[in-house]
């Protein structure tokens, strides 16, 4: 599959559920299927990289996990008319003005 922008990613998304899926779950449904899938991805990460070891047998693919919160975010996205491309701009522009000195001046971050 070639690259795809999130614009792409969510009619790709919306293709396949008119296609496959019949229709999309209701709204409040898929935000407890995103809740379910973060909470997989945390496993993971847990075991990957916390204290945690995984179970014998275990999946732990860490790119499908988070593939399956962003599906599951582009379906909400769709089902709620958000254009996330348009969102994303004004949310890196927002971040940009609130914080662009905050992090640089944080002791936190830039100690070695």
């Amino acid at each position: 599959m070639e690259e795809l922008t999130i614009r792409q990613a969510q009619q790709a998304v919306d293709e396949w559920i008119r296609t496959y899926g019949v229709r999309y779950f209701s709204e409040l449904t898929n935000m407890a299927v995103l809740t379910e899938e973060v909470g997989e991805l945390a496993r993971v990460i847990a075991r990957t990289y916390g204290d945690q070891s995984f179970k014998a047998g275990e999946p732990h693919n860490l790119g499908d996990e988070m593939a399956d919160v962003l599906w599951v975010l582009l379906c909400l996205a769709n089902q709620t008319g958000v254009d996330l491309t348009e969102e994303l701009r004004k949310n890196i522009a927002k971040k940009t003005e609130r914080d662009k000195d905050r992090h640089k001046n944080n002791e936190k971050l830039t100690k070695q």
